[in-house]
């Protein structure tokens, strides 16, 4: 998998995904990113024309929550996912 950087506006969540947010979760993981940085990327698979999110939506919103614009995620092969 190659680790590189996304800008966070062009991260598409499915609906389902987003479902399952905890904001509480997302303030806990914004303090830490705020502390440690961000130590897991995000995955994300090719999409039509973008990039669909495949796991990591609590720190892409942590991400999103401290004012970032950009975040480390690995492209992953979409027929696994």
């Amino acid at each position: 998998m190659l680790e590189k950087s996304f800008n966070i506006e062009d991260v598409y969540v499915p609906a389902k995904r987003r479902s399952n947010l905890d904001e509480a979760k997302v303030d806990m993981l914004a303090e830490d990113i705020l502390e440690n940085g961000m130590t897991t990327p995000i995955q994300v698979r090719q999409g039509k024309g973008r990039v669909v999110l495949v796991a990591g939506l609590h720190r892409l919103e942590a991400c999103k929550a401290l004012g970032e614009t950009e975040i480390r995620g690995f492209l992953v092969q979409a027929r696994r996912y």
